[in-house]
């Protein structure tokens, strides 16, 4: 009896334990995404206002060429493309490739950082 319930209070330890790591993963990602934004995306983007580039806040799930007040390139204006993560994994990998036309001349070449800014802007949720 003793040696069951040992059993089920350890394997009860181990999934919080598990569980704790998940919740850490995710977190680390989104603060290592926040740097990354910043370092990779900052320059050009802000949250909430448009800049060199259109405003970030909400991208996640809005329809490319949408942020209302920003000129976007005809190429993503008439794109259909809606910005989930792997669309956004596939821009930043390659932004000509993904959308020929288009106007944005950067690319993020690692793939975890890539998925770290991605992380970071789906907690940025539209207002």
């Amino acid at each position: 009896m003793i040696t069951k319930t040992l059993r089920t209070v350890g394997a009860s330890f181990a999934l919080l334990l598990l569980t704790n790591a998940m919740v850490q993963a995710d977190t680390d990602d989104v603060v290592r995404g926040q740097k990354a934004w910043l370092l990779n995306c900052g320059r050009c983007h802000q949250l909430d206002v448009n800049s060199v580039g259109p405003m970030h806040r909400g991208v996640v799930g809005r329809h490319a060429g949408s942020a209302e007040g920003f000129a976007y390139s005809e190429a993503l204006r008439e794109s259909d493309v809606i910005w989930t993560p792997a669309n956004l994994n596939r821009w930043l990998t390659d932004p000509e490739q993904f959308i020929p036309g288009q106007a944005m001349g950067f690319s993020v070449e690692n793939a975890q950082v890539r998925q770290d800014i991605i992380a970071y802007l789906a907690t940025q949720k539209a207002p």
